[in-house]
């Protein structure tokens, strides 16, 4: 069973011998290179997808409180910049997994603590995200175009 550079206490369910996992820490690091690229073009394609909708709807003459609907590319974009940047996926974190392998191959954290501290940073994740967009849809409608 991996151990926890941290700690004594088994902290996850054993993978495959050739792939063991490392750098998981409960609460602050859950994924590793190939699962961070991921998250890093999710936000990429967040912020494509955001400017678009404000070209969009701008482009359009809508009036500007309809700009308000950037707020959800823009939390997405935010989403997946800070998952990259935190080394974090809130969704794993939810989920009780982490992932250091290739992607596709996530293993289990069983210790009720860990689970708690990742269910815990997976929701600041998603509230930051959430106020991200928020904040980038109220300039949205701010802003004199």
């Amino acid at each position: 069973m991996a151990l926890s550079s941290f700690a004594a206490t088994p902290l996850v369910t054993p993978p495959t011998p050739s792939s063991a996992p490392s750098g998981y820490q409960p609460g602050v690091c859950n994924i590793g290179p190939a699962e961070i690229a991921r998250r890093r073009r999710a936000g990429h394609m967040g912020l494509l997808v955001t400017v678009v909708v404000l070209a969009a709807v701008v482009a359009i003459g809508a009036p500007p409180l309809v700009r308000l609907i950037v707020a959800l590319p823009a939390a997405g974009a935010a989403s997946g910049y800070l998952q990259a940047w935190l080394k974090f996926c809130a969704g794993f974190g939810s989920r009780g997994i982490f992932n250091f392998d290739a992607l596709g191959q996530a293993h289990q954290v069983v210790e009720a603590e860990a689970r708690a501290r990742d269910r815990a940073k997976a929701i600041q994740i998603g509230l930051a995200s959430l106020g991200i967009g928020v904040l980038v849809a109220v300039v949205a409608v701010l802003l004199p175009i």
